[in-house]
């Protein structure tokens, strides 16, 4: 065996992982959904935010759960991320979803609490995230097509009874 495959090994092993860790995380984050309801199908939600560590990791690649369901977490630059997901127009509702970011390890954990039909929610993400969803504008509720007929029709009557009136 290749004494130096076994000391990177052993070093492994003694820091714990330590180098892909990322304690005391620092997030900043920027958050979208989809507003504007009226030629779309589903609403995206969009979280985008850059982490700094403690220790100075850089490039870990993280994983997202929101409402039970795991998404990627996609690494641009070196320090920035995005997570994205979509919803059916008719399912998504107005409120605060909660975004949960884990590291391999807690991605680990929630993939085999999910076989197992464990809860999830004992498990520590490394941070939340959260993302606010006014709702979504889906038209006004009377079309101005049927606004302009309803007025025609009274216009039309108006004039009709009045016509009437002035004959009789």
């Amino acid at each position: 065996m290749n004494p130096l495959a076994v000391l990177i090994a052993l070093v492994s092993l003694a820091t714990g992982g330590l180098c892909a860790a990322c304690p005391n995380p620092e997030v900043e984050s920027k958050t979208y959904t989809t507003e504007d309801g009226t030629v779309i199908t589903n609403v995206a939600y969009v979280a985008q935010f850059s982490l700094k560590c403690s220790n100075g990791a850089k490039e870990i690649p993280l994983y997202a759960e929101v409402g039970g369901k795991t998404y990627p977490v996609v690494l641009y630059g070196r320090d920035h991320y995005q997570v994205s997901w979509a919803e059916e127009l008719k399912s998504s509702g107005s409120g605060t979803y909660t975004v949960n970011l884990f590291d391999e390890e807690g991605y680990g954990l929630i993939r085999k609490a999910m076989r197992n039909n464990e809860d999830i929610s004992s498990i520590k993400p490394l941070h939340t995230i959260s993302v606010r969803h006014p709702g979504t504008y889906q038209g006004p509720w009377l079309n101005s097509e049927f606004l302009a007929v309803i007025l025609s029709l009274i216009v039309w009557y108006s004039a009709f009874s009045t016509k009437s009136k002035l004959l009789l």
